[in-house]
């Protein structure tokens, strides 16, 4: 039997990890143990013991409890608690997702000490090494033994940065093994979708007029007034054109409005004309129900915006990169960063747009299960 342990930090890591934890259980339990790590890099009230009873998720083993604190900090506390743990548990491997400080710290705990790295979401790229993401999953990839990606342009992305993409040998760090396996995620939102289905009362039920959905909570537009503004007024134009926007508001988003008076007017008259829901913070079943029953959606969200495209939602990407470049490339999606006139473009172009294609391009929602049999095949 092959020991893993899975390394999360925050509330969409562990959504992302239940993809595999789930097809352990029902497919593999008899080949593979998994121990999850938390290492508290975000503290989340949401997870409560309903939570993961709601989303039939095992509770983390471990609590590292790192809480917030500087990049260095963070990281060299997980470091420190990850490696006592490595060296106490002994695995086979060590599982890490995306590109959190989590995903850096437990890439190279494992890696000094020799244990094979697991990464799952590798080769994506944003080529903006400004952005700590960026430089967390590159280093995390060349860290890793078996990278596992969404994409196959997350896998041409590997292939230039060195990768022998084809080697199908034995993994290990000297010799690793890229796999284009689908989107863990895709795995997620085709599972949910059919647990929020048989809910009651759900919450997209309140719009029954239909609506857009939309999120702004990315730092480079929270913490700018200017691109903040620019979203607002781009809204505001979508709002115009008889549309009800539902926006789940981020406590920093929240805070971030009353910052100057320039947000606070335009905050003023959006609200005057009642067009904009500004609600609560949702959980993960509330979104999953919100974005399968818009019409559109509008986020700066790398997940929202990937979620979009699984429900056949056109998407308004308010960024200047994305790491899910084919969603553009397909037409899917367009990027309008913070500008107020592109925003407004990109709806009225998708409103009269009538032949979106959405390929198959996150695999058929049974990555979990290939990450599976990989493990247990190469490692």
């Amino acid at each position: 039997m092959k020991k893993i342990i899975t390394i999360v930090g925050a509330r969409p890591q562990i959504i992302k990890a239940s993809a595999i934890s789930r097809a352990i259980k029902n497919d593999f339990s008899e080949t593979i143990e998994e121990k999850i790590v938390h290492t508290g890099q975000h503290y989340d009230e949401n997870m409560s013991a309903v939570f993961f009873q709601e989303m039939g998720i095992p509770k983390p083993d471990f609590n590292l409890s790192v809480g917030s604190g500087s990049h260095g900090d963070m990281t060299a506390k997980m470091l420190s608690g990850l490696e006592e743990i490595f060296q106490k548990e002994k695995p086979d491997a060590v599982l890490v997702y995306g590109d959190t400080n989590s995903t850096l710290a437990g890439g190279l705990a494992a890696s000094k000490i020799h244990i094979p790295v697991i990464h799952v979401e590798a080769g994506l790229r944003s080529f903006d090494k400004r952005m700590p993401e960026e430089i967390n999953r590159i280093t995390c990839d060349h860290v890793s033994s078996m990278l596992f990606s969404p994409t196959q342009q997350g896998v041409k992305n590997l292939k230039r940065e060195g990768f022998d993409v084809e080697q199908r040998k034995t993994a290990e760090l000297n010799q690793p093994m890229v796999f284009h396996c689908g989107d863990v995620m895709l795995d997620n939102s085709l599972h949910f979708a059919n647990v929020v289905s048989n809910r009651e009362n759900r919450l997209s039920t309140q719009w029954k007029d239909g609506y857009i959905l939309g999120t702004i909570h990315r730092q480079e537009n929270t913490d700018d007034p200017t691109r903040l503004l620019g979203i607002l007024n781009g809204l505001k134009f979508i709002a115009e054109q008889g549309n009800t926007i539902v926006i789940p508001l981020h406590p920093r988003t929240k805070k971030l409005l009353q910052a100057t008076q320039d947000l606070k007017s335009a905050m003023a008259d959006i609200e005057k004309e009642g067009l904009i829901h500004f609600i609560e913070p949702v959980g993960f079943l509330d979104m999953i129900d919100l974005e399968k029953n818009a019409s559109m959606i509008v986020t700066d969200s790398g997940g929202v915006q990937k979620e979009a495209f699984f429900f056949k939602k056109p998407c308004i990407i308010m960024r200047d990169t994305t790491e899910w470049v084919e969603i553009v490339n397909c037409g899917a999606a367009r990027l309008v960063g913070a500008n107020a006139e592109k925003i407004a473009k990109a709806y009225t172009d998708f409103k009269a747009k009538t032949d979106f294609e959405f390929p198959e391009l996150f695999g058929d929602g049974n990555a979990g299960r290939f990450i599976c049999q990989q493990i247990l095949q190469y490692l």
